[in-house]
């Protein structure tokens, strides 16, 4: 299905709503009946149709055909935030007494779910260094359900071969589901590659304005409706009419957007690389990538998370960097038109600061949509205070 079409058309029946250019926003809460039958229908099958924008409405249903077909996924469903996405996919996945076969280091909030949430039901995860297929081969035990992915991930950029992964959890009849926040189905497919479940934080680069808080899955439909008519409509976690109304509007400039951050982060990569003061960068498609074969057989591009180490002593030098940027703003996420950057050594105390560790030392920056040389002179002068 070409991407164009996707974007402007797929969904959008106009002659429905005034022949409007824009898509409509719904923002109903319910529906009516004229028929009793329709709504003894509706009630026995809420996803097929109108009852209450707690499950399925029309604006929404038409940023789900988008995203499915970006994805070339059979159906979607649309979230309140990426961190509910991820909950409804585990939870409709496990029982009590299941394991979890999970990356290490995931996005915090799926770590709380797997060490804080799930123990309390008796289900257990057990964490791998997801670069080697035979790690994931080694952790998996009789009881477990689910192997959990995040490739790349949103910090070090560790991949997992998606293709092998899927291959041996299909052998075993174990569900896999795969974070795609760092590419977008833009970039990277990860379905195409046999993945069960695709999520994504669309905060970020679907949304690409940094003024909604949304995440996706998609899959199959038989699997989009077991989570929709269990989790989704239990937890109440949809997405609201407008804010899926923000996401269409973003998804009209994603291919643009994205062309962009790519190119403004080949340049600063550039930089950062030959800076004296830069000891290392870490970006998937930069020849020193330890995964770098991988990234380009599974990534069409990188978009633009860079991380890189200082040549510093003490934390003092990081924390002086991150205040003298004057443009580039401290902030997490990523995926909007500005340039933001997150020391790792915000998550630790500075009398827990261990320069041994790297992950404190790490600083991750995301290339916005400026020009190159705005961001680059930025960063420039304040290496130059540090």
């Amino acid at each position: 299905m070409d991407l164009s079409y996707i974007i402007n058309e797929l969904g959008e029946e106009r002659e429905q709503y005034f022949n409007a250019v824009a898509p409509p926003i719904i923002q109903t809460s319910n529906f009516t009946f004229k028929k009793v039958d329709e709504m003894r229908k509706l009630f026995k099958d809420e996803y097929s149709g109108y009852i209450y924008s707690r499950g399925l409405n029309p604006t929404i249903d038409i940023l789900r055909k988008k995203l499915a077909a970006l994805d070339e996924a059979e159906d979607c469903l649309v979230f309140n935030s990426g961190a509910s996405a991820i909950f409804a996919s585990v939870l409709a996945n496990v029982k009590a007494g299941d394991h979890i076969v999970s990356v290490e280091k995931p996005y915090s909030w799926a770590q709380h779910m797997f060490n804080v949430i799930l123990p309390r039901f008796g289900v257990t995860t057990t964490y791998v260094d997801g670069t080697q297929i035979e790690n994931f081969e080694r952790a998996i035990l009789p009881n477990t359900s689910i192997i959990y992915l995040e490739s790349p991930n949103s910090w070090s950029f560790a991949l997992q071969d998606l293709t092998a992964v899927a291959e041996l959890a299909k052998a075993e009849g174990i569900i896999t589901i795969c974070d795609n926040s760092y590419c977008t189905p833009l970039y990277q497919k990860p379905l195409i590659m046999g993945i069960d479940i695709a999520l994504q934080s669309a905060t970020k680069y679907i949304g690409g304005h940094s003024d909604v808080v949304a995440g996706v899955l998609t899959g199959r439909r038989e699997m989009m409706a077991k989570i929709f008519n269990s989790e989704y409509l239990t937890a109440g976690n949809g997405i609201s009419p407008f804010n899926a109304w923000l996401l269409i509007r973003g998804l009209r400039t994603l291919p643009i957007r994205l062309q962009k951050v790519t190119e403004n982060t080949k340049v600063v990569l550039a930089y950062l690389k030959a800076h004296p003061k830069v000891e290392s960068v870490l970006f998937p498609h930069d020849e020193s990538f330890p995964q770098y074969i991988l990234a380009k057989q599974q990534m069409k591009a990188a978009c633009g998370l860079i991380s890189f180490y200082l040549k510093v002593e003490k934390i003092e030098d990081i924390v002086k960097f991150c205040e003298s940027l004057k443009h580039i703003l401290m902030a997490v996420s990523w995926g909007g038109y500005e340039s933001l950057i997150i020391p790792g050594c915000a998550s630790v105390t500075p009398e827990a600061y261990d320069i041994n560790q790297k992950p404190q030392r790490m600083l991750r920056l995301y290339i916005g949509q400026e020009e190159p040389d705005y961001i680059i002179q930025d960063i420039d002068q304040a290496l130059n205070n540090t």
